[in-house]
């Protein structure tokens, strides 16, 4: 598996958006996100100025698929 890049919580819920996740709620610092089956759950956080830590977006990529 090739290093995950540092983006913030913003470019990674436009990735899923783009793989078919839309938003469903936010609150506070998160977005969550569901697939258009509503079977898939992801909650992303998007703090402001912040990265999403790499273990954090592993999981947001192994939830997704």
């Amino acid at each position: 598996m090739p290093k995950l890049p540092v983006v913030p919580g913003a470019d990674v819920v436009q990735a899923l958006q783009r793989a078919g996740f839309e938003v469903r709620r936010r609150r506070g610092s998160h977005a969550v996100l569901t697939d258009w089956q509503r079977t898939r759950e992801v909650s992303v956080p998007v703090h402001a100025g912040r990265a999403v830590r790499k273990g954090t977006l592993r999981g947001i990529i192994r939830d997704a698929v």
